[in-house]
């Protein structure tokens, strides 16, 4: 008798902590991730048939090289349809994390959580372990950062490992303004997660402006493509923005200073030749469907 597996699992947005979560970073300091799974999804489908032969595809919600962790849901999603049920969330998470390191992602965990868990998230890493908490967010304010956090792709497709590899060498050679401002970004993930969990929508847009500083300060190129549309906003329209993943192009998150900004922005955004995506929080991690057929 054969059987189809599919599975689908959410892609992320990081607020904050992106960076510190790379082995690099958290196996001799504390790091730490607060991100949010989405409704846009990257599924997996195989099929055995009678003769025990297998067939698997994919598909995806977002463009590859997006910066809202693909590559980390497409191995959760390849394992989550090869395992089925024999693992749990977190040893698929770790598994997929392993399996992108074999191929040399010099990345960290977080995407793989994000998917295999899904909701809003703070993670904790120290060496190979991940601590995560699902953060619970009044139903209220989720709703207002779904409709002031505003999300753009660029159409420019980034490598998140060869934007990594020039800050970790720097990193490896001790220098003070690499390992100060990861140091700062971790700090700042506390910060967040009372933000969020206290409604506090003008404290959350400052750190994530001070996260977007931040990345300036690891490399100018990981904010270019979006700099010189943004910050004259900011202050106005825009009350804060930042690069999904590494940067350098990809999706940028938009936060509004309010709703009423959301067209001005968005028309903003077209001119640039940026291509809107709608999305709502996503709390289901793997979502898993088996079928027998004869």
């Amino acid at each position: 008798m054969g059987k189809s597996i599919s599975v689908q699992v959410p892609v992320r947005i990081d607020l904050v902590g992106g960076w510190t979560d790379v082995p690099e970073y958290c196996n001799n300091n504390a790091g730490g991730v607060i991100n949010i799974a989405i409704n846009r999804f990257i599924r997996a489908e195989m099929h055995v048939d009678d003769e025990r032969k297998i067939s698997v595809k994919y598909s995806s919600d977002v463009p590859v090289g997006s910066g809202l962790g693909t590559s980390g849901a497409l191995n959760v999603a390849l394992l989550s349809t090869i395992l089925q049920d024999e693992k749990s969330e977190e040893q698929i998470a770790e598994l997929a994390f392993q399996f992108e390191s074999l191929l040399g992602n010099t990345g960290g965990r977080q995407d793989q959580w994000a998917s295999a868990k899904g909701g809003i998230q703070h993670l904790q890493f120290r060496g190979e372990q991940v601590h995560s908490q699902h953060l619970d967010v009044s139903p209220h304010f989720v709703k207002k950062i779904e409709n002031c956090f505003l999300l753009f792709d660029s159409g420019i497709a980034h490598s998140s490992g060869e934007l990594h590899s020039k800050v970790w060498a720097k990193y490896r050679k001790g220098d003070k303004i690499i390992h100060e401002t990861l140091d700062e970004m971790s700090s700042m993930v506390d910060e967040m997660r009372i933000a969020i969990l206290e409604n506090q929508f003008h404290l959350m847009c400052t750190i994530l402006q001070r996260t977007t500083e931040c990345v300036d300060r690891l490399g100018l190129e990981f904010n270019e493509p979006f700099r010189d549309v943004l910050q004259p906003h900011v202050g106005k329209t825009v009350a804060a923005w930042k690069v999904m993943g590494a940067g350098a192009g990809g999706v940028v998150g938009v936060m509004l200073s309010d709703e009423k900004f959301r067209e001005d922005v968005i028309e903003m955004s077209q001119r640039s030749g940026w291509t809107p995506l709608e999305w709502k929080t996503e709390y289901l991690g793997i979502q898993r469907n088996i079928s027998h057929h004869g």
